[in-house]
């Protein structure tokens, strides 16, 4: 292989390519609902979905979803498998394009935004922080990662949000009548964290609180789940960092800032 060929090959590996529609609506609308206001001030507002897999749905639908909140987005879906972009080639229209490209982001711009959901979930935990640096390098000034894992059908997802420095915040995301307890949201915590929810580790400790709190609002169910969950996240403001409020918790979400879910060493 030549220089020239090894420098425009893409950065990263295949993966399995799952995908379903709407399984990234949780993600979205937290995105256009907390982030909505700097979108709306960019000037040429460009997102990239990152490996939107064997079918192009989780771009159009972003597409759709930020234009909620800036009417002027594009989205560029980026994929590592040749075959998968011809197949989304067809889907194409006005702010929607798609391109052969890994952890480099081959466009010529820095975008604002770049989503990507299940991407890291079959790499190595020592490979996530070298991922994020490069991604973030990627990012316009004031620009936003979002990376995370939901199940196949996005009722429970879990996402951290990045930007040119580093992590800012976890957010726990769920379908309330789905949730039996809190803690079930930990076989789709990100790959950064799901070999930490183990005793000692910070990430542990706040699902085990959670649990506690969500036990502890069990009279509340009585006037349904979400109104429970609304009880148990403002019990756990009290010992940990939550950095939204009840318009989002209604949401079946929660956000806490990522230095208080971290893993240690």
């Amino acid at each position: 292989m030549t220089a020239r060929a090894a420098a425009a090959r893409p950065v990263g590996t295949v993966t399995r390519g799952t995908t379903n529609p709407n399984r990234l609506r949780r993600m979205d609308r937290w995105i256009a609902a907390v982030h909505g206001a700097e979108l709306r001030r960019a000037d040429d507002l460009v997102a990239v979905d990152l490996g939107y897999g064997a079918a192009p749905w989780t771009a159009v639908e972003l597409l759709a979803r930020l234009r909620t909140a800036a009417p002027s987005a594009r989205v560029v879906g980026v994929e590592i498998e040749p075959a998968r972009v011809a197949a989304a080639r067809p889907y194409e229209r006005e702010g929607l394009v798609f391109r052969h490209g890994g952890f480099e982001i081959p466009i010529p711009q820095r975008p604002l935004l770049i989503r990507a959901a299940n991407v890291l979930r079959q790499y190595d935990e020592a490979e996530v922080a070298a991922v994020w640096e490069r991604l973030c390098s990627r990012l316009a000034p004031g620009g936003l990662l979002v990376e995370g894992t939901c199940d196949e059908i996005g009722r429970r997802h879990v996402w951290v949000a990045l930007g040119p420095q580093g992590p800012r915040t976890v957010t726990f995301a769920t379908r309330l009548g789905s949730l039996e307890r809190p803690s079930d949201l930990a076989e789709r915590l990100p790959k950064a964290l799901i070999h930490r929810n183990v005793p000692g580790e910070p990430v542990h400790a706040f699902l085990r609180d959670f649990d506690r709190a969500w036990a502890a609002a069990a009279p509340y169910a009585s006037y349904g789940a979400r109104q429970r969950w609304l009880r148990a996240v403002r019990d756990l403001t009290a010992d940990w960092p939550v950095t939204d409020g009840p318009s989002r918790w209604r949401q079946g979400e929660v956000t806490v800032a990522w230095g208080a879910l971290a893993p240690r060493g």
